[in-house]
């Protein structure tokens, strides 16, 4: 499924983006109007440059206030949101202060995060204008969906010889998390839901090198292709219901079915 999805390609669709909470948590912090890219605005010069912390917000946009401790993570983690629900458009340039100022927040912050996401490939750095997001191809995500298939596979058959079925069962919670995701439709909620079970199935391995990396192919193969097609609910639906039935097939331990499900999950083809 996971290569199924890779290889789709349609026009793009526009996500509006939900205002901010009063309380916003790292997972929650959302830009209180539409991320806009760059050379979509008439913005003043000065916004697009460095000194533009103490430029008041636009009427209307009163900023949030976050903890100062927190907020590059709670700006980091709202941008990947944003990659995911494909607010930051692919191939689109985006300015550190003109989001700050969407955030609520100085530029830094935004910078910071800029730059951990151009450490992950997701975004490039544009030289006195801001980052622009990466253009991937369906090939990309194919092949990134391949390397998880090389790496997860392997781990997944030998665990299912040797974990005992109490430990998956363990898991079920997680799936549940997921199936819950996927019946709302919400994307980015699904992301996070569906890494967080491949996370904990491949923390039973004991190697923390391997979740690790893992988990950062499995995030970039969430991010949208330049004219991905909308997700749909059904979609996410049935990629939650695998990880049940792979549950499932664990805990009776059926080698047969697991080996069956855990190459569908990433291939869509029957093992």
């Amino acid at each position: 499924m996971e290569q199924a999805r890779a290889r789709d390609a349609a026009t793009p669709q526009l996500f509006a983006s939900p205002h901010v909470p009063e309380q916003a948590g790292p997972a929650d912090f959302r830009p209180a109007r539409p991320l806009v890219p760059e050379q979509a605005r008439v913005v003043p010069a000065h916004a697009r440059g460095e000194h533009t912390h103490s430029e008041p917000p636009a009427p209307g946009t009163a900023p949030r206030t976050v903890q100062r401790h927190s907020v590059r993570g709670q700006i980091l983690e709202a941008l990947r949101t944003a990659l995911v629900d494909g607010e930051l458009a692919p191939g689109e340039v985006y300015s550190a202060p003109v989001l700050g100022e969407r955030f609520g927040v100085s530029a830094t912050p935004v910078r910071e995060a800029m730059q951990q996401l151009a450490i992950e490939g997701a975004v490039e750095v544009v030289p006195n204008r801001g980052f622009r997001v990466t253009v991937r191809s369906a090939r990309e995500l194919a092949e990134l969906a391949e390397v998880r298939a090389l790496i997860e596979i392997p781990v997944v058959l030998r665990l299912a010889r040797t974990i005992p079925a109490a430990r998956w069962s363990a898991l079920r919670p997680l799936a549940d998390a997921t199936a819950a995701a996927a019946a709302t439709g919400d994307r980015a909620a699904y992301a996070e839901t569906d890494r967080a079970f491949h996370r904990a199935l491949l923390a039973l391995s004991g190697n923390q090198q391997l979740v690790a990396v893992a988990d950062d192919l499995h995030r970039r193969s969430q991010w949208p292709l330049t004219r991905a097609p909308v997700t749909r609910r059904a979609d996410l639906v049935a990629d939650a219901a695998e990880h049940m039935a792979l549950l499932e097939a664990l805990v009776a331990e059926d080698l047969t079915v697991v080996q069956s499900l855990v190459r569908e999950h990433f291939t869509g083809a029957e093992a």
